[in-house]
């Protein structure tokens, strides 16, 4: 296993670990809600201690951006780990066991390689960038078919952003009217994970951050996915706007969500 990979798996499976130990009990974690409808709680910032001093006691001159404590380590390094400690925290709370790690590495802003770890089902999902993307060490590919018709698609309505919620669900009508159904898991790290190894046909959401996608996107792309904006562009890393799939039901879903015929607040 490649070295910085292996110490990626070794940071996820460690903050997983906590994750998995505390799930349903809550009464010995806290829960506080930055803004409407985003929480934290002291696991994510445990999970996310765990993963800086992991990283960092191999690669002290690396930079990180995680989504609670914001940019450490070197600001100046070419290389950069892009951490989510604790992605589907809302989940967590609930009780509900779907979450996951979520670490990527950058070299010079081009992502070298993902780690994405569910610790309730022991899944860990890994990719290097033109290595392949594996799940437990089994090799990876999206799933081959060719047709929205029979697909079975991922998404999520913007409840952090409540304004684009009517917009939204425009092009949540045009997709269940041309597709076999829809689901909503709570966990953007994992459900580009499973349009990865084909359990879901594709996936959208507006909105996402560097860290909610950052790993997944390059373990869909090394299995054989593409990843773009609503547009069909490779603006999603600046946008958050994110489309994943094959081909085939890419093509299918950007024609569905293209930005000549939706709202401005969904371009």
């Amino acid at each position: 296993m490649h070295p910085m990979l292996n110490i990626a798996v070794r940071a996820a499976r460690a903050a997983g670990n906590l994750i998995a130990r505390n799930l349903g009990q809550n009464d010995l974690f806290e829960v506080e809600e930055k803004q409407h409808n985003d929480f934290v709680t002291t696991i994510d910032k445990e999970c996310e201690q765990t993963i800086v001093n992991t990283l960092l006691k191999s690669y002290r001159d690396h930079g990180i951006l995680s989504e609670e404590a914001g940019n450490l380590g070197n600001p100046d390094s070419e290389y950069q780990w892009i951490i989510d400690p604790l992605d589907g925290t809302m989940n967590f709370v609930q009780g509900i066991a779907h979450s996951a790690v979520s670490i990527a590495l950058t070299q010079n802003g081009r992502t070298e390689l993902g780690v994405v770890f569910d610790p309730m089902l022991n899944e860990m999902f890994t990719a290097i960038r033109g290595g392949g993307a594996s799940l437990n060490g089994r090799r990876l590919r999206v799933a081959n078919r060719d047709s929205l018709d029979a697909a079975l698609i991922c998404t999520a309505f913007p409840t952090r952003h409540r304004e684009r919620m009517s917009a939204y669900l425009e092009i949540f009508n045009r997709l269940i009217n041309h597709c076999a159904d829809m689901r909503r898991s709570g966990s953007a790290a994992l459900d580009l994970c499973y349009v990865a190894c084909g359990r879901f046909d594709g996936y959208l959401e507006q909105g996402l951050k560097p860290w909610d996608f950052a790993a997944g996107e390059l373990i869909v792309r090394e299995a054989g996915g593409l990843v773009s904006d609503f547009a069909g562009e490779n603006d999603y890393r600046q946008s958050g706007n994110v489309v994943a799939a094959n081909p085939q039901i890419l093509r299918a879903l950007i024609k569905i969500c293209d930005p000549q015929s939706l709202p401005a607040v969904l371009r």
